[in-house]
């Protein structure tokens, strides 16, 4: 078993008592059920493979108790059931199973610290999912706040894709991530991962935000353990800068990022992102990648409409692979929303790694 399972199996023990106690049904009685049933519907056009698709219905279902002395818990799970695919294997491809306990933790909580342990949902700047994890987050900091956290495995649960609980690497996956607000428009972000026996990795990134203009500056680089390099991982380190604006309803933005020449951004990725905006962005983190980017979104009468567009070169033979993403987002009411993608991948046919692919999804939710 485990350090991070027998670790979970105390604190569950340790905390029965409290929760035994005679304010227990309050704790249980003034808990919330939160839900959503999702209809997701996806179809791939691809030039030089065979076409995929396939049409899915997920249920999530999620009970959180009140909070009892700073101690809450939570469960959720997820469950997927396969409607129909367009070639067979394509609904498997994406589900490995029809349902997953996506979320399982115990939480303590004061004015200026908390620590949950658990499965959870996180999202950091490069690492996302869920996660069988022990994460801590300090407030006690004026304008600051630090997060310390141990992940064991990891897996994804959503409307168009679900995965077990895997482990990370044989050690976990530890992280250091620290936000401070110098002023209410300006963010500095320093963060730091470690995998040992895997990659460590580094990083700052820098934010500006005003009513009217937005700007992201943003370096990381990484350090690959020997054993893990071959002829094609080794370090490697990202930029990022981006500059945006809002007026009259309408929503801008226009970045650039660039890896290493030689190797990417070495394995910063393995665990999630957050750089790569694109729906697939293929070649984003690929060596020597250079990526201009832009958005545009609008809301008009309630329909929020967006535009996503990537053009990246990459590679020693100066490849070339282009992306747009539409969008369109209704709420129909407060609980019920639809959304609608299209997706346009036109790849470089000089490279024999990747194809050119149009697709489309919809996804209609009710959530509680």
């Amino acid at each position: 078993m485990k350090k991070f399972s027998l670790f979970t199996c105390a604190l569950l023990l340790s905390t029965s008592t409290v929760f035994a106690a005679d304010s227990i049904d309050e704790a249980f009685k003034s808990g919330k059920v939160s839900g959503d049933i999702t209809l997701h519907t996806v179809k791939y056009d691809n030039e030089g493979v065979v076409d995929s698709g396939f049409t899915a219905g997920t249920v999530g279902l999620a009970y959180e108790t009140g909070t009892f002395y700073g101690l809450s818990a939570k469960m959720g799970f997820r469950a997927n059931h396969e409607f129909s695919e367009v070639e067979e294997g394509d609904y498997e491809n994406s589900f490995a199973h029809d349902a997953l306990m996506t979320e399982a933790y115990l939480k303590y909580a004061s004015e200026s610290f908390s620590i949950t342990a658990g499965r959870q949902a996180i999202d950091l700047e490069w690492l996302g999912d869920y996660n069988e994890a022990i994460v801590a987050a300090i407030t006690a900091i004026p304008d600051t706040t630090i997060i310390l956290g141990y992940t064991d495995r990891q897996a994804i649960s959503d409307e168009d894709e679900s995965s077990d609980f895997t482990e990370l690497t044989n050690e976990g996956a530890y992280v250091l991530d620290i936000k401070y607000k110098a002023f209410d428009s300006l963010e500095f972000n320093p963060y730091a991962y470690s995998a040992p026996d895997a990659v460590d990795f580094y990083g700052l990134k820098t934010s500006y935000s005003s009513d009217i203009f937005s700007a992201i500056a943003h370096y990381a680089t990484s350090n690959v353990d020997s054993m893990m390099k071959d002829t094609t991982t080794d370090d490697g380190n990202i930029l990022n800068l981006e500059l945006g604006t809002s007026f009259a309803g309408i929503s801008a933005s226009l970045g650039y990022i660039k890896t290493d020449k030689d190797y990417g951004i070495g394995l910063m990725d393995t665990y999630g992102d957050n750089i790569n905006l694109m729906d697939s962005g293929n070649q984003i983190y690929s060596a020597d990648a250079k990526t201009v980017y832009g958005s545009l979104s609008y809301e008009i009468a309630g329909v929020e409409l967006g535009a996503l567009y990537s053009d990246t070169e990459y590679g020693a033979d100066n490849f070339d692979e282009k992306e747009l993403n539409l969008t369109v987002s209704y709420a129909i009411t407060d609980s019920l929303s639809v959304g609608l993608l299209y997706a346009d991948i036109d790849a470089d046919s000089d490279d024999a790694d990747s194809n050119d692919s149009t697709y489309g999804s919809l996804t209609l939710s009710y959530s509680f």
